[in-house]
């Protein structure tokens, strides 16, 4: 099918929580690609708006608030700074960045609210729900907590169990108490206004899975997985008091969902940016309602569901806006081999990386996209950034750089040398660097911008082989000898053509790197274009070699980047080792010993060895293996446990473990479990299996 030509592209970037700082994980799964493909369009000529801004509602920032003791306001003003700065630091070029405590957002999200209401394409529902009779207030689902039903995690909270991943509902919480007060929360009856996703089902499903096949496999997966349930209605506002007012009759004490009026705030924040420069911009309405303008959400994989569900079915709603063209939303990224944790301050934060590598911004733009956990989660690790930057940038880029400047400094005194006739090797290195524009516009305009940065470093590659092969410093040599002698100026005057080629070709080469580079270290290439003396950035001149003309003097050459020793990335991980330190005493302290019993009731427990016969993964469970053991009967004992996550089949099999054997049976996933296999939880929650020191006959008892 033939791609629409648009005559615009409407960018957004998720709205970070104003409750925090921004870390790598936010870099590498939305703002880092969503700049890169920008500069792209920018670079290109087209016309487009990057959207972004703070995410100031919701229930986040009550709690740190809260935890602090200053209002929510005092919150979000204090972060939303701190982020915008973080941003810029980065060179993340939005074209607007607000937030959703603006007065125009207010307006914007009312009547946009307003509008659904009037025209009845909302639903008014009384529900129970949990309600704080010491606070006296209705609680939000992150103000509930309780234990996992799934994996008996105490700290779950009401909408998700961190531990192990699973959406919850509060009602499925074991004990569940107020995070406000302490104290158990009861059921009371509330009146929300809900968004009716069933009655979109059909249309989400044609306009998604038949016309959006095209979308990355774990956005249209998770849609697909969506869409495959009945769809509920939503409720679009909530019992508290910080957040936009509900704006009908009866609603009083009640805001907007912050997930209603979230993605609202991209709108509001481009009718901001138009009113403040209406020349340049014109008006709102072409970058959201015009047929002939495409949008485009970035996103992590946490919110494909409101980006491609709920957020259509809202527009759909209102029935002005157009509807998004891609969602390329990243997975996520870990810290070495962690899940990076804000509230186990387990993360790099951008405003601390800056003050330990002071003007390294390019490095670490280039490491998490070269990382981009595009379809499945990635790992950043500080020795993988080690290698990166100085067996990649330093080594490849920045070496050929450094070469071509500075031999045509040496030998030329900075000016480009005439180009003489072309060899083979001349002609092999020009057209294996032609058709990269191609290749990387073809990468950006599908959404593989790891793909688009290798192809771009490709050129450098090429050119460091193209030097080496060519070798200039010993052709030099043989200009500077024995002029006098009739055929060895002859020679001289050949190696002195050569020269000139393989530097004026290398020139060529190092300013189309000035341009494929653009996009992805914008910083490298600025200084990059300075020390050419170029003030151009022409993204239709990429792949050809007249870049620098004959003649052309260039700038002072110094290096692009700079190697970073063991010492700097040592004293990141003894950072990271301390925290986790930290991290683990305080799991300790905060593990409270259960209260007292008797020995008569341990004595009920029926523990004993079994041999591990065979291991297996339970189809279509992640986390559950299932394990045949002798157990000393003589007959076979199947038993399902939840350690998937930290072992291989495999590596139990052969293994002596402990097991409950007087549980009474239970069926997980259609498959009888006759007890409980043994393990202990580490203090970050992995688990491991109990086993013993030396052989003991299965069915041996502990006691």
């Amino acid at each position: 099918m033939e791609q629409k030509k648009y005559k615009r592209t409407t960018v957004t970037s998720a709205l970070p929580y104003a409750n925090g700082g921004v870390h790598i994980g936010h870099l590498a799964g939305v703002y880092v690609p969503a700049d890169i493909y920008v500069r792209y369009l920018r670079l290109k000529k087209e016309d487009v708006m990057f959207i972004g801004g703070s995410d100031e509602h919701g229930v986040p920032i009550t709690i740190r608030a809260r935890k602090e003791g200053v209002t929510p306001q005092d919150i979000v003003d204090r972060y939303h700074g701190i982020i915008k700065k973080s941003f810029e630091d980065f060179g993340i070029s939005f074209d607007v960045y607000s937030r959703t405590t603006s007065p125009t957002h207010h307006q914007m999200a009312s009547d946009f609210f307003r509008k659904l209401y009037e025209e009845g394409k909302l639903t008014e529902e009384t529900t129970s729900q949990y309600y704080d009779e010491e606070a006296q207030q209705f609680l939000a689902d992150r103000y509930i907590t309780g234990e996992c039903p799934h994996c008996h995690n105490e700290g779950a909270y009401g909408d998700q169990c961190e531990k192990c991943g699973r959406d919850l509902s509060p009602t499925e919480l074991i004990n569940p108490k107020s995070a406000i007060s302490g104290s158990v929360p009861v059921m009371k009856e509330t009146k929300n206004w809900y968004l009716p996703l069933n009655e979109y089902q059909e249309w989400l499903k044609e306009w998604i899975l038949e016309q959006h096949k095209e979308w990355r496999p774990n956005v249209y997966g998770q849609c697909k997985s969506w869409l495959d349930m009945d769809l509920q209605p939503r409720a679009m506002t909530r019992d508290l008091d910080w957040g936009i007012p509900v704006p009908v009759e009866g609603a009083e004490g009640k805001v907007l969902y912050v997930w209603f009026d979230a993605p609202i705030g991209y709108v509001s924040n481009t009718k901001e940016l138009c009113e403040a420069a209406p020349g340049r911009w014109g008006n709102w309405e072409k970058w959201w309602q015009d047929n002939d303008t495409r949008l485009i959400h970035f996103i992590g994989k946490d919110n494909i569901v409101f980006h491609c569900i709920i957020f259509p079915v809202m527009m759909k709603a209102h029935g002005k806006y157009i509807m998004p063209e891609n969602v390329p939303a990243n997975e996520f990224l870990n810290l070495e081999n962690d899940k990076i944790s804000t509230s186990r301050n387990w993360a790099i934060w951008l405003h601390e990386y800056l003050v330990d590598f002071p003007g390294k911004q390019d490095v670490l733009r280039y490491v998490l996209t070269a990382n981009a956990p595009e379809t499945k989660d990635n790992n950043f690790t500080w020795r993988d950034f080690q290698d990166r930057n100085n067996n990649e940038l330093v080594a490849i880029y920045g070496n050929f750089v450094n070469r071509a400047l500075q031999l045509t400094k040496n030998y030329w005194d900075g000016v480009v040398p005439e180009c003489g006739s072309l060899n083979d090797a001349d002609r092999k290195a020009i057209d294996e660097f032609k058709d990269v524009k191609g290749k990387v516009e073809h990468l950006l305009d599908t959404f593989k911008f790891r793909e688009a940065q290798f192809e771009a470093m490709n050129l450098a590659r090429i050119g460091n082989r193209y030097i080496t092969d060519g070798e200039p410093w010993k052709l030099r040599k043989a200009i500077l000898q024995d002029p006098a002698n009739e055929q060895k100026a002859e020679a001289s005057r050949i190696a002195e053509e050569r020269v000139r080629t393989i530097l004026y070709i290398s020139l060529q080469l190092v300013a189309n790197l000035s341009i494929a580079f653009e996009p992805f270290l914008p910083f490298s290439s600025k200084r990059l274009r300075e020390m050419l003396n170029l003030t151009d950035c022409d993204w239709s001149r990429l792949g050809q070699t007249d870049l620098l003309p004959a003649g052309h003097r260039l700038a002072e050459p110094g290096l692009l980047f700079e190697k970073i020793e063991d010492e700097a990335i040592e004293a990141q991980l003894n950072r990271l080792e301390n925290i986790r330190r930290e991290n683990e005493a305080a799991a300790y302290r905060a593990k409270e010993v259960k209260p007292v019993v008797e020995y008569g009731d341990f004595e009920k427990l029926d523990i004993r060895v079994g041999h591990v016969k065979a291991c297996e993964k339970v189809r279509k469970a992640n986390k559950l293996l299932k394990f045949t053991l002798d157990d000393g009967s003589g007959t076979d004992r199947t038993i399902v446990s939840g350690i998937a996550k930290y072992y291989e089949p495999e590596e139990l099999v052969g293994r002596d473990v402990l097991f409950i054997a007087n549980f009474a049976p239970r069926k997980l996933m259609g498959i009888e479990s006759q007890g409980m296999i043994l393990s202990a939880e580490d203090f970050d929650g992995s688990l491991s299996v109990t086993s013993l020191v030396r052989p003991v006959k299965p069915g041996s008892q502990v006691g």
